[in-house]
Formats: structure tokens, sequence, C-alpha cells
């Protein structure tokens, strides 16, 4: 049975991550790539679909901390008459050969330990060859994938796949290194594990120093930084949504979907918790990813792109895993690549707005590109669509996607582009006060009074809180502080807020979710845009105090059960807490 979600820790290299646990057991790695088959996949099953456990053979308890500002993880544990610490982290290494590094370091007395490694590939399914190469390296085998552990021969059972117990002393310091690299190659070099550890803590504390203060929440924008630089592919500049898949956004439930892809409708919000946090390098990259992801025919723009831009998620079941605590099914891919967004449109063109210090082009190099990409959106926005929130049901016109095409016009018209596309931008201008015109009277309630969801319906959806921070009205305007307030009473579960009404029907799925944390913070901003700082910072200090022990947030978050739901950690989350934290910074702060 897999840990709760919040009681897991990230450690990455920038190209890969594993989740560990406050038992000491690696539950989850996906290699060479974020997105790549899992070897361990304990978390969606159980320890028969593969981890790597490193555990007290008696009673325990464990504290955890990430090592000065980094994603090197360090974990005490403690018995009645010892004490040792492991430190897990994936070295930043420049011959791109992603490993998990353990080093296990006895503090006091004598304890005993469980060492057992299960590697199943493809997704908990494949049990490798098993291979000795000298008295301290073992091979791993199946199909194109090669894992080489390394580690002490006493520390190692007769049989890899099951556990060996014994004893660490205080003073003694056992390594093990897990390397992955295609099965028809030799194995990787050895290396200085305790070398690797202090470059790989030199390289974080040296990217964490430039991260901008954000006043009382300045920690949490750091930490937050830092996981969304975890999730980044640094071959390509693209950053993953989560690190995992299937982790279910209602315990037991099916709305399980797979994250480790990048969603184009995140480049505009990430651009700006990049920048604003300091980091323009990531954010370039992050745009230069953008740009060549969804290069092509305007009419093949698509939700999301895989790590290098790949375009085919075809989403499957791996039907042999029981899911998370039961959650079913665990999905491979995902099918919301192919379906209409309109609203991707808006938030690709604010993704390369003119306020950015670089002054870095618009996505179109050419001005006939500028001209076909929006007229093609000129053919599309008066359409329904699957909305933000990928609809699995009947489409809609939803007002948030209609507000983002208004947004692409609207940006577009007003940028500095050359005098021969002048006539084309007054006509982009008008297009974006038609829209504009059309949300006013199509996307009103009954009475005028604030905006609903979709068009001739009255449900209320917590996109709408992006109207505001969207600029498409004043946030001071009374329909945009009704809609805010309106958000809030209609969508809020015990001080969080709910994306939207999940009864059956609206979205096309049964079941409950958790709150949704993006929108939570999102609430945040438009209480500080318009005025009411303290229900900002309430909600605020909610929210951070949601974090666990490490600082990191799943993508919701379940008040019934207190615990966190969904993939983790969730990039969303800690881009929408970056913005929200300098948004209220900013509003606290005099001049």
């Amino acid at each position: 049975m897999p840990l709760r979600i919040e009681d897991y820790a990230m450690i990455g290299d920038c190209r890969s991550g594993a989740l560990v646990g406050t038992d000491g057991s690696i539950d989850w790695l996906c290699l060479p790539r974020f997105d790549s088959d899992a070897f361990f996949c304990a978390l969606l099953g159980g320890p028969e679909h593969g981890r790597w456990a490193l555990t007290p053979d008696t009673e325990y308890r464990s504290q955890r901390h990430y090592r000065d500002s980094g994603l090197v993880l360090e974990t005490h544990f403690s018995t009645a008459d010892a004490e040792l610490r492991i430190i897990d982290f994936m070295p930043m290494r420049d011959d791109q050969v992603s490993c998990v590094v353990r080093l296990v370091e006895g503090i006091s007395g004598r304890m005993r330990l469980r060492h057992e490694l299960c590697a199943r590939f493809d997704y908990g399914l494949t049990i490798p060859w098993i291979r000795a190469r000298d008295d301290e390296r073992t091979a791993l085998i199946a199909g194109p994938h090669q894992l080489v552990l390394r580690a002490p021969s006493h520390t190692l059972a007769e049989h890899l796949d099951g556990a060996q117990r014994f004893d660490v002393c205080a003073g003694e310091r056992l390594v093990f290194v897990l390397q992955h690299c295609p099965a028809h190659a030799s194995a990787p070099d050895d290396f200085d594990a305790y070398a690797a550890l202090d470059h790989t803590e030199a390289f974080w504390h040296d990217w964490s120093s430039h991260c901008r203060p954000a006043g009382e929440w300045s920690d949490h924008v750091l930490r937050s930084a830092i996981t969304l630089k975890g999730l980044s592919f640094t071959p390509t500049g693209g950053i993953a949504a989560a690190l995992t898949t299937s982790l279910p956004e209602t315990l037991g439930g099916h709305r399980n979907w797979d994250y480790r892809y990048c969603w184009i409708r995140d480049a505009s919000f990430t651009l700006s918790a990049l920048r604003q946090a300091g980091y323009v390098e990531e954010a370039v990259a992050w745009r230069s990813w953008v740009r060549r992801a969804v290069a092509g025919a305007p009419h093949q723009l698509q939700v999301m792109y895989g790590l290098a831009g790949e375009r085919r998620l075809d989403e499957w079941i791996a039907d042999w895993l029981p899911g998370y605590e039961g959650a079913r099914p665990v999905r491979i891919g995902n099918a919301a690549a192919q379906q209409f967004q309109l609203d991707i449109w808006g938030e690709l063109v604010g993704a390369f707005d003119t306020d950015d210090p670089k002054g870095l082009e618009m996505i179109p190099q050419t001005q006939h590109e500028i001209v076909a990409f929006m007229d093609h959106l000129e053919t599309l926005w008066r359409a329904p669509d699957d909305g933000i929130w990928e609809i699995r049901a009947e489409r809609r016109h939803f007002v948030h996607s209609k507000v983002m095409a208004w947004l692409a016009f609207d940006r577009i018209s007003r940028a500095p582009l050359p005098r021969s596309l002048l006539g084309h931008q007054r006509r982009w201008q008008r297009i974006a006060d038609q829209i504009h015109a059309d949300v006013c009277a199509n996307g009103l309630d009954a009475e005028g009074r604030h905006f609903v969801q979709s068009y001739g319906h009255e449900e209320m959806d917590a996109a709408l809180l992006l109207l505001p921070l969207s600029g498409f009205l004043p946030a001071d305007d009374p329909r945009m502080v009704a809609t805010v307030h309106k958000v809030a009473e209609r969508l809020m579960e015990d001080g969080l807020l709910q994306r939207y009404d999940t009864g059956e029907g609206v979205d096309g799925l049964s079941g409950e979710e958790g709150t949704f944390l993006a929108c939570s913070f999102w609430l945040v901003e438009c209480y500080a845009l318009i005025g009411e700082l303290e229900p900002a910072r309430d909600l605020m200090r909610r929210l951070v105090g949601l974090l666990n022990d490490v600082g990191l947030l799943a993508e919701e978050y379940d008040t019934r059960h207190r615990r966190q739901v969904g993939n983790f950690p969730q990039a969303y989350s800690h881009v929408a807490l970056i913005n929200a934290a300098f948004r209220l910074h900013s509003a606290e702060t005099p001049g």
C-alpha cells in the first residue's frame, strides 16, 4: 500500500525525478525522462510493482528536509537506541546519464536496515534479468533498458528481489548508486558519489540564490521555484505539469490523468511566475520550447505536447495496475491533447506579450504566419469548445474561453508589429471589441450582475477569476467584483475552491473531486486586486498551510479526508502560489 501523497518528496536532475517516501522507499521512478516508462511503480500498486526500499527493520521515527535550497533530500531515522540519515539525490551531471544516489550514514548506535530493490520495467509489468557484473555491481536488463546497481555486497540479498538486513554503526557510510543506460550499452562508469553530492548541492545553492524575495511568502516562493526547476526538462526547456500519472482527483475515483507533459495553457502563467521570481533564463527556455512545439499549421495547434514537442500522446490503460489506493483506471498518455480548447490561443499570445524584459518576438516569425495564425482564430472564436477543464462532454460556449480569444486579438492588435500589418491590427482590434461585446451580452447571469461558466447556463466556474487577471474589465468593475464574490460563494468548500460543479452531466464524469489548489491562489490574486487584503491574506495563509513537510503541493486537496490528491508535485499549483505571493506582496507594499 503506498503512502499518503503528501508523505512523498521529489528528487530530480531536471530530466526525470523520483518520489521518496517518509519510510525510505522510492515508489516512483521513470527514466530517462519524466514521461518514460516507470521502473518503480509501487505508487500505483504495491511493492510487487517495483520499489527501492531502505528502511529501519524495527519501530522508528523519521524526519526529513531538503538540504540547503535544492532537491537533495535528507531523511533522519531514529530508533530506541540508534540514529542514521539517508541522503537521496539525482546528480546534476553533464553526461546526461540519469541516476539515483542513496547515501546511508550512521550517526549513533547500531541500526538494522532492510534493503529491497524490486525493479519492474514497463510500469510494473516486466521482470528483468538480473546479472552480477562484479562484487558490487548488478545489472537488471529487459528489452531496451538496463539498470545498474552499485552497492556494498553485504547489503544485497541472494536474489535481488528479496530483502537483505544489515547493521549500520555510528560513523559508517554506505553508498548505493542506480544508473540507467540502454541494454546494449556497456555499464556506465563509476563516479565519486560524495563529489557528485557536492557538485549537485553547489548547483542548487547557486540557482536558488537568484530568487527574488516576496516578503512573508519568500520561503514558499523559493521552494515553488525549485519545484518548477525540478520539473523542467533542460534538454528542451519544457516543463512537465507533474511528476506522476493517475494519482486520483478523488480517493478511489476514476478522474485519473497523465500529467507528465507540457500544457500550452501553462505558458503565460509559468512565464509570469518565473520572471517574477527572477529566473529569466528559464523563462526564455520555456518560451523557446513553446515556439518550437506549436510550429506548423495553425489548425494543428494542440492543447499539450511531449517534453520535446511530441504531438502524439496516445492514451491507454495499464490494466495490470490496481491504481493508487484502488483508484482505477491507470492512464498512460492523454487524449485531451486532441481536444478543442479555444482558450489556449489567448494564453499562447499572452505568453509572447510585449511586456517581457527580453523583448522576444511573437510566436509566428513572419508576417504571413502572424496573419494566418489570427485568421484561423477568427474562424474559431464563435464555436463552442471543451474548455479549460478539458470537459469530456458536450461542448459549450465557455466564458473563459471567449475571453481568452478576446485576449489574443486585443494583445496582438496593440503589439509593435511592422507597419505593413497596421490594417490587420485595426481589424483585429475590431474583432476583439466584437468578442468583448459578445461576452458581456451572453456571458452574464439572467440579471446581468456577474459572469457565469457558459452561455445560457447559470453554473459558476473558478476560471472566471482569470477575467480580472487578464484585464478583460477593470478589477473594480461591479460585474468583476460580483463575479469574484459569487465564485467564492458557490464554489467554496471548507475555505478552498472547487473548479466547477462536478455533478453528472456537467463534465460527463460522475463522482467528486478535491478542491483545485490553483483556483484558490487565483482567488487570492483577485481579492488583492479588488482591495480586499484581509481575505487575501487569510486565504494565502490557509493555502501555504497545506504544503507538506518539504514544501510540496499536489493538484488538489480533499477537505473531507484532509489529504492532498491528484498528481504530485503539481507545477500549476506552485506557479499559482508564486503569482499569488507576488501579487499579494505588491499590494501589501507601499509605493
